[in-house]
């Protein structure tokens, strides 16, 4: 607008023809002098220019037409805001969309004009924030939305949809894909391991969308996200920043995977195997083939110079699987995991506790401190006991076992012995006849060993089975008395009042 203020001086002020106020303006043709004394007539602009006139006014008042067609195009004009709203399609690109132009119009604009008007056009949509990113700084992850499908049963034809995982860095654009049955969290962080391995090393933060196997809840300002993912993150020197939610713009170079699907829609796959090798082979044209035509370079030249020297090393030991449970020890101080009990010490019983579980282990935590780990057993319904978590009377009970008791019982007599051996055999289940060969044996202590195995010898010869027979036997003294073998001592009774054996046959 300077130089237009000069030409409406020189104009009306010493009243120069067009070529002369060219000269002095410089850098203007007599025709754009011309032009611009025109529409200053058109806007009825006088001279001196009054203070309220800035440069945007009177920009406004000169140009207010600015940006309309003032005439027809050499080659028919696509409609941009169709081609604007088909670019926001999955899969689609510019060159398709000029591929699909020029299909119908032969005589339309090449690509690099095509290109150029697009671009022209969306500069007047409202503009976003342009990220710049560091090396090794970023690590944008996420699934790929659409499904590559699988032939599971090629006589039924039954398929199955594999999810694909994406990872791209942020500054090279090196891209890591694997397909997966599922999107669970398991395959969520085994499918980060298996990129950090790709591109050796780890990035300084792990950027997702808000997927729910991530964060557990989306906010822009404080989200809340996985414990498992977290402890993954943490484990290789990472931390975790999802994306803002609803209307995520960090994740563009994700996007620029999606070429991947177009080229695999067209393919039969038998196993999720056969797609892993697709993936790798078109993953290999897309990192260390295709060139990047804004750096001339392609995505591989970039990362071994940006992003390589930048990552940091993994450690030694690889990221073991764990997942987080919150749980409440029961009154028999047993934790259940999976239809699996696992101890905790006894002054914990009835307190929440978290578990982290592994494929090998169980570890649980109080208040962030680990109280008991255990090796992981199956779901069968057991209890996985460890004697310390036990308090003192239960660990004394815990120490008989049916073999000690047998052991104990043959110490105190050979009556004790087969008295506690029929018990137990009498028993639906040997751990039934348990407590009463305990209390059997601790009668030594009342009564001493002679007469605890006189007593289950009179037990015996009567047909007694229980802990209260052979107690009774011995506070009533009947271990000192010899007890009837069931025949008769005496010669029959013979008596008139008294019927014999003729009388009933």
């Amino acid at each position: 607008m300077r130089r237009v203020r000069e030409i409406l001086r020189y104009r009306f002020e010493q009243g120069l023809g067009h070529k002369s106020i060219a000269v002095r303006v410089g850098a203007a043709a007599p025709s754009t002098v011309r032009e611009t004394l025109r529409r200053a007539a058109i806007a009825e602009l006088s001279w001196p220019l009054g203070d309220d006139i800035s440069d945007a006014v009177l920009e406004a008042a000169l140009y207010k037409a600015a940006g309309t067609k003032t005439g027809h195009r050499r080659s028919p004009e696509p409609d941009w805001t169709q081609v604007h709203r088909e670019l926001k399609r999955k899969h689609m690109t510019l060159q398709i969309l000029w591929d699909e132009y020029i299909s119908r119009y032969p005589e339309g604009y090449r690509y690099s004009r095509f290109c150029d008007l697009y671009r022209g056009w969306a500069m007047k949509l409202p503009v976003t924030m342009r990220q710049d990113h560091a090396a090794g700084d970023k690590l944008f992850v996420d699934y790929a939305g659409d499904t590559v499908t699988v032939v599971v049963d090629r006589l039924s034809g039954k398929t199955r949809q594999a999810h694909l995982f994406v990872a791209v860095l942020g500054a090279s654009s090196l891209s890591y894909a694997q397909a997966r049955w599922s999107e669970t969290l398991p395959d969520w962080i085994e499918c980060h391991i298996l990129a950090l391995e790709f591109f050796g090393g780890a990035p300084a933060l792990l950027v997702p969308d808000n997927a729910k196997v991530a964060i557990i809840k989306a906010c822009h300002f404080d989200p809340q996200v996985n414990r498992t993912y977290c402890g993954m993150a943490a484990h290789y020197g990472s931390a975790v920043l999802p994306t803002r939610p609803r209307r995520p713009r960090k994740l563009r170079f994700v996007s620029s995977i999606r070429w991947l699907l177009g080229r695999l829609r067209h393919r039969t796959f038998y196993s999720l195997a056969e797609v892993n090798a697709a993936i790798g082979q078109l993953l290999h044209d897309l990192n260390d083939k295709r060139v990047l035509r804004r750096v001339g370079a392609t995505r591989r030249q970039l990362f071994e110079e940006l992003d390589r020297p930048a990552l940091r090393p993994l450690p030694v030991e690889r990221y073991v699987f764990a997942e987080w449970r919150i749980r409440r020890a029961g009154l028999d101080y047993h934790v259940e995991i999976e239809r699996h009990y696992y101890s905790v010490p006894y002054r914990f019983a009835r307190e929440q506790v978290e578990a982290r579980i592994t494929a090998n282990t169980i570890e649980i935590f109080h208040k962030g401190e680990r109280i008991a780990a255990h090796r992981r057993s199956s779901g069968n319904g057991k209890h996985t006991t460890i004697p310390d978590h036990m308090p003192c009377a239960h660990r004394r009970f815990a120490d008989w076992t049916i073999e000690r008791i047998q052991r104990e019982a043959s110490a105190m007599g050979p009556d004790v012995a087969l008295l506690c051996e029929r018990i137990l055999a009498d028993r639906p289940h040997p751990e039934q006849g348990f407590r009463a060969c305990l209390g059997i044996i601790r009668l030594n202590k009342s009564f001493g060993r002679d007469r605890v195995n006189a007593a289950c010898g009179r037990a015996l010869e009567i047909g007694a089975r229980t802990y209260g027979s052979v107690r009774s036997i011995l506070d009533n003294h009947l271990d000192r008395t010899a007890a009837s073998n069931g025949a008769a001592p005496h010669e029959p009774i013979h008596h008139a009042n008294i019927r014999g054996p003729r009388y009933y046959h």
